[in-house]
């Protein structure tokens, strides 16, 4: 129907459900190592991070990596916008709040086709 509609996932979202695999002795390691894709300046460099973070736990924690790589294009959208609306794009707890306020509202009224 929007066939330039393009979709960016939550990097949050991503990064909560890949610290459920990593051990908790290495989430601190990790979590420096993958701020270097997420927080990157350009998609390239990103993409470089990207492999330095599979070369280093690729072998000890496959699951993350392969949903990091899955998930790159949808993940990695935010890349070619201007810095003040990669941070609007960087999370969706922001839509995801005014659907809740909005939610909130709509649950407790009656249809008008009652």
């Amino acid at each position: 129907m929007y066939p330039k509609t393009q979709v960016q996932l939550c990097i949050v979202h991503q990064i909560r459900n890949s610290l459920k695999y990593i051990a908790s002795k290495d989430q601190k390691e990790f979590m420096k190592d993958l701020k270097k894709v997420y927080k990157a300046v350009t998609k390239d460099v990103a993409e470089d991070e990207l492999l330095n973070l599979e070369e280093k736990w690729g072998s000890k924690y496959p699951v993350v990596i392969e949903s990091w790589q899955r998930n790159w294009e949808q993940l990695s959208q935010y890349f070619q916008y201007t810095e003040p609306i990669k941070k609007i794009f960087y999370t969706t707890n922001a839509v995801e709040g005014f659907h809740r306020q909005i939610r909130k509202i709509t649950k407790t009224k009656r249809s008008l086709h009652q």
